[in-house]
């Protein structure tokens, strides 16, 4: 993919209204503001409210990504929707075509791509190839979850990581590339490191609905993976890792992201981070941190940026870009 035609032209995100502090868990969970900060680097995350999905975080998220757009040059428009989410409005249908039609798209194609933490990344790989054959011409691309609606909230381990959002960005063919290129990669041989069980044919009838992960596990994993990933796309990008000048991974844990950086070699004031106060909001997670970035004037025209992310499945991932002029 180096050197594709590819435009960043929109962005925008959306988080609920109710934020989460840690002293909000600690009322229920055994569970201290201290701990959860020591071992996540989390504050505060938002969570929705019941009767609230994922879908309506989406739709959200996907209107600001086209507003800005429009301000950026573009139409406003798009021929292709695609949506990252590991929680769905529902098992069946998909949610991306809810999210179209709600955001005034008529009949444009439109799917959904699981790929859970690295969902953002995997979208991005799908929108670009979709681009890049011609199949499409400009791509809405979010990455929504609701995590809160899948984590047992009685489980310390995880009750304190999550939180939920949505980010989406506008990409479209034509004018100079800023997005260069992006490596992808899985082990199915490590699905039980994340994973929730039930619902599925699996275990149709399954009441085990929550959300479990091996935290060490999937510690070790998440550094290995990110550091070998953005290694390789460094390599084939051309660049050094003294050039990059933002460096963007799936907020996750705080520990993950110093890890890898140490291990990169990447700077620490050159780390975009913002799960102290947005939580672990899975496959939203980078979209999310670059559009709030982008509102800070941390991210500037011109900028080599580096993305990438671990997930489910196993699955992970990155991607290289230089940040766009933006309205």
């Amino acid at each position: 993919m180096h050197d594709r035609a590819l435009r960043l032209t929109g962005l925008g995100h959306a988080l609920p209204a109710r934020v989460v502090a840690n002293d909000d868990l600690a009322a229920t969970l055994d569970t201290s503001d201290e701990w959860i900060r020591t071992r996540s680097g989390i504050a505060t995350r938002h969570h929705v409210d019941p009767g609230t999905a994922t879908s309506d975080l989406a739709a959200e998220a996907g209107a600001r990504a086209l507003k800005a757009d429009l301000r950026s040059g573009g139409s406003g428009e798009v021929d292709l929707v695609v949506l990252a989410t590991t929680t769905p409005d529902r098992t069946c249908p998909a949610t991306a075509p809810l999210v179209a039609h709600r955001l005034g798209l008529g009949t444009v194609p439109a799917f959904d791509v699981n790929a859970v933490c690295s969902g953002f990344l995997y979208g991005l790989s799908t929108a670009s190839a979709m681009l890049t054959a011609g199949a499409a011409d400009s791509v809405l691309l979010v990455a929504a979850d609701t995590f809160s609606t899948i984590v047992d909230p009685t489980d310390r381990r995880t009750a304190f990581l999550f939180g939920d959002g949505a980010g989406a960005v506008v990409l479209r063919a034509g004018g100079g590339p800023t997005v260069h290129d992006i490596v992808l990669g899985s082990d199915g041989g490590q699905e039980d490191l994340i994973i929730t069980p039930g619902g599925g044919s699996r275990e149709p009838r399954s009441d085990d609905r929550w959300f479990t992960m091996q935290g060490q596990a999937v510690y070790r994993q998440a550094v290995d993976r990110m550091t070998v990933s953005t290694r390789e796309i460094l390599d084939r990008t051309g660049w050094v890792v003294d050039e990059v000048d933002r460096f963007v991974g799936h907020q996750a844990n705080r520990r993950i992201l110093d890890a890898v950086a140490n291990r990169l070699g990447v700077a620490a004031d050159r780390v975009v981070a913002n799960l102290d106060r947005v939580g672990n909001t899975a496959a939203a997670s980078i979209p999310v941190a670059l559009s709030d970035a982008h509102e800070q004037g941390v991210l500037r025209a011109g900028d080599k940026v580096v993305l990438t992310a671990f997930g489910g499945g196993a699955t992970w991932g990155a991607a290289t870009l230089t940040w766009p002029e933006l309205a």
